[in-house]
């Protein structure tokens, strides 16, 4: 137990850092160098001119306040622990972000809070009808940081896809 809450504590130190060390480097920039794509007061969602345009998602997310949550990667389990749509990646990656959904909630936050997602796909052309449930849920003006990679297989043979994502809930 004491070994997972070391390991928690690194990451955690570890992210804190990483987003000084990138706070600094856009503060050297001047504002013409970064679009600012987020007014949160915890955190900044950027797209700088310096990098590639990015379309659905942001480039950079510096955590300023708040609480950071890690959320670990959802799959189409319901409540109860059952398979939803075996087979149907649409109804699985519906699931799968009622189930971010339900966690970034219980940890005082909202779809808006959510700075970064992770999602690991068995089969990326699946991408179209991953961003068509995903839009419903973030911020379009203000997406999360994100990334997507395809994968030979899951824990389980019959999830389609596994998401997980990173949080700032205002701190109480």
């Amino acid at each position: 137990m004491q070994s997972i809450r070391q390991f928690v504590a690194i990451v955690v130190l570890s992210l804190l850092l990483s987003a000084t060390v990138v706070s600094a480097q856009v503060k050297q920039a001047s504002q013409g160098e970064k679009r600012k794509m987020s007014n949160q007061a915890n955190f900044q969602l950027l797209i700088p001119n310096t990098m590639p345009k990015s379309v659905g998602y942001s480039q950079l997310a510096l955590v300023r306040g708040g609480t950071v949550v890690f959320i670990a990667g959802q799959v189409a389990l319901d409540k109860s622990g059952n398979v939803v749509g075996k087979d149907d990646f649409k109804a699985q990656i519906q699931r799968v972000f009622e189930n971010l959904k339900a966690a970034v909630e219980a940890a005082g936050g909202s779809f808006n809070d959510v700075v970064k997602l992770n999602s690991y796909f068995l089969d990326l052309s699946h991408a179209p009808e991953f961003r068509e449930v995903r839009d419903k849920y973030i911020n379009l003006k203000n997406p999360p940081a994100s990334t997507a990679i395809q994968v030979p297989r899951l824990f389980r043979p019959e999830f389609l896809i596994e998401v997980e994502a990173v949080a700032v809930v205002p701190s109480n």
